[in-house]
């Protein structure tokens, strides 16, 4: 016989599961209307650095080999402010969720403050670019024409890390849209003042590579005055006064967004330089496979965005939960960022490798001789459907502990992943069994797969403990 206790039992469950449902569903809507529009607005940075190339590409071969060697020196300086700069999310974030006002505009406050302080070591990069690429064996006229891109990026640095600054406010108070469409609006901007510096056309001086620069950094100027306009005009973001006592330096709250920021800054120089090593390797095996490793690389940045922009919403999600102090929120925050990442770059993982062909013919042609590396690009694109997910998951699992502000260890994650193991991985298969560019990326999946589980498990660590007494 079945009890009224039963009954009620059975209707209490299925009221648990319903809520349980509903607050999954609530949480993936409130990380997709995050993650859309920061996704969007990094494939808006994508597409201006893409049009700056296509413009520079017109002034022949040395240019473009040079505003990749300046591009390199740039963001040697640039990814150490990056990190530094992208702890103002979390930071905010979690002010956000426990409704403390004054210290989401103390946070905003020192990291435009951090901004500023970082930027005056950075700049000297790109003073001494020239110097710094001759001592690596350029080519006295790549290194020349280096510098001269340099001398007209190098003014855009501030800006451009003030306006990440505000951008990870906005996103942190479950705003992003105003960042997009800055973003929006600067792409065809980007495109008119570089053609005109470059060319000279309607009477402009013809400046190239620094015309070049130099339009950057009057866009960043251009996108950063958009970005105080929203934060100080615009409602809700005019209301928390994120200018007020702006001449004060919150010396504790700075030394916070080291702690967090530093360790981001030395996980993304540790990435960037295994990719670079990558290129070196490369190179040693053939032209056609550092090419090819190019175009498949290039690939892997696009569709990295995505994950990327779900990983930046995770980490206001986590963080938002972590300032209520609300354990399970942090659990269903990260659970639900993971699973929409693997199902998204899974989709788009499954069209790469479906038209990988179609992709490597649309870099190399159909000209005679260019079979090869569009067979190679393939093959590359092929053996990184496992460097595409794990990449993404790695991404947004990094994104979840930042929300945590638990940085250091990831650090020393990366450091195992991408060198101990990616690394390593890519000289053995690639030098030592005949498997050359396939063994290197190869060693790359091997890397990243490996990093990405370890951030995943210290997620799932650290969010058990979270609340536990």
């Amino acid at each position: 016989m079945i009890s009224f206790d039963d009954i009620d039992g059975e209707r209490t469950a299925g009221r648990i599961a319903a809520s349980s449902s509903r607050h999954l569903a609530a949480e993936l809507a409130e990380t997709l209307r995050l993650a859309v529009p920061m996704a969007l607005t990094q494939l808006g940075q994508i597409a201006m650095m893409t049009t700056d190339l296509a413009f520079i590409g017109r002034l022949g071969n040395e240019a473009v080999a040079a505003a990749a060697l300046a591009g390199t020196v740039y963001f040697i300086g640039f990814t150490i402010g990056m990190g530094l700069i992208s702890a103002v999310a979390p930071l905010t974030a979690q002010a956000f969720g426990a409704r403390d006002p004054h210290r989401m505009r103390r946070a905003l406050r020192t990291g435009l403050w951090m901004a500023l302080l970082i930027s005056l070591p950075i700049m000297p990069f790109s003073f001494y670019g020239e110097d710094i690429l001759l001592a690596l064996d350029q080519t006295p006229v790549a290194a020349h024409l280096a510098q001269q891109y340099l001398f007209g990026l190098v003014w855009g640095v501030t800006p451009a890390l003030w306006f990440m600054a505000i951008r990870g406010f906005m996103g942190a108070v479950n705003r992003p849209q105003p960042a997009l469409w800055i973003t929006l609006a600067a792409i065809p901007a980007n495109a008119l003042l570089v053609y005109l510096l470059i060319y000279g056309e309607w009477g402009f001086p013809r400046l190239e590579l620094f015309g070049a620069g130099l339009a950057t950094s009057m866009v960043n100027f251009a996108t950063l005055l958009a970005g105080l306009w929203f934060a100080t005009r615009i409602r809700p973001f005019r209301k928390y006064q994120v200018l007020g006592h702006a001449w004060r330096i919150d010396w504790p709250l700075m030394r916070q967004l080291i702690e967090i920021g530093a360790p981001i800054s030395l996980s993304l120089m540790l990435e960037y330089g295994l990719f670079s090593a990558a290129a070196l390797l490369m190179g040693l095996i053939s032209t056609m496979a550092l090419a090819a490793h190019q175009v498949a690389l290039q690939i892997t940045t696009i569709l990295f965005m995505v994950p990327y922009g779900i990983s930046m919403a995770a980490t206001v999600r986590v963080a938002h939960a972590v300032g209520r102090f609300d354990a399970i929120g942090v659990k269903r925050a990260g659970l639900m960022a993971l699973l929409l990442g693997i199902s998204l770059t899974a989709v788009f993982t499954l069209l790469v490798i479906v038209s990988r062909f179609a992709i490597g013919r649309f870099f190399f042609g159909d000209a005679d001789g260019a079979g090869a590396a569009v067979v190679l690009t393939a093959n590359l694109l092929l053996i990184g459907a496992t460097f595409f997910i794990g990449d993404g998951i790695q991404s947004i699992a990094a994104g979840t502990l930042r929300g945590m502000n638990d940085t250091r260890i990831p650090l020393l994650f990366a450091a195992i992943g991408y060198w101990l193991i990616g690394f390593t991985t890519a000289c053995v298969l690639g030098f030592r069994t005949g498997l050359g560019a396939t063994g290197i990326w190869i060693g790359l999946s091997c890397g990243t797969a490996v990093y990405a589980t370890l951030l995943v498990l210290r997620f799932r660590l650290l969010a058990r403990r979270f609340g536990a007494p």
